[in-house]
């Protein structure tokens, strides 16, 4: 009998402020990939900038190391002409 895979939810929205509780890397939920056998990520774009002022970027994580920090709306730039998003050309997601 083959077991059924299914996804927990954490309760996290796109958009929340989120943290790994293993790295304590913080930011904000800004994806959320479902694979094929059950494994759901969350991309965490931090908030944060490096040592020469240059954004730290995204990492995935797996759901479950994942929690909620604060519940948020995302923001969108009033200025924002984008009827939708996605991965920006040329970006890594790294994994956790």
């Amino acid at each position: 009998m083959k077991k059924k895979l299914s996804a927990k939810p954490a309760g996290i929205k796109l958009g929340d402020l989120v943290k790994d509780v293993i790295t304590d890397f913080t930011g904000i939920a800004t994806s959320r990939t479902e694979h094929l056998y059950g494994c759901v990520h969350i991309g965490i774009t931090s908030r944060g900038l490096d040592k020469d002022g240059i954004p730290v970027g995204a990492m995935s994580f797996d759901e479950q190391r994942v929690i909620l920090v604060d519940k948020r709306d995302p923001v969108v730039s009033p200025d924002s002409k984008a009827t939708s998003g996605g991965p920006v050309p040329g970006s890594v997601l790294r994994h956790g």
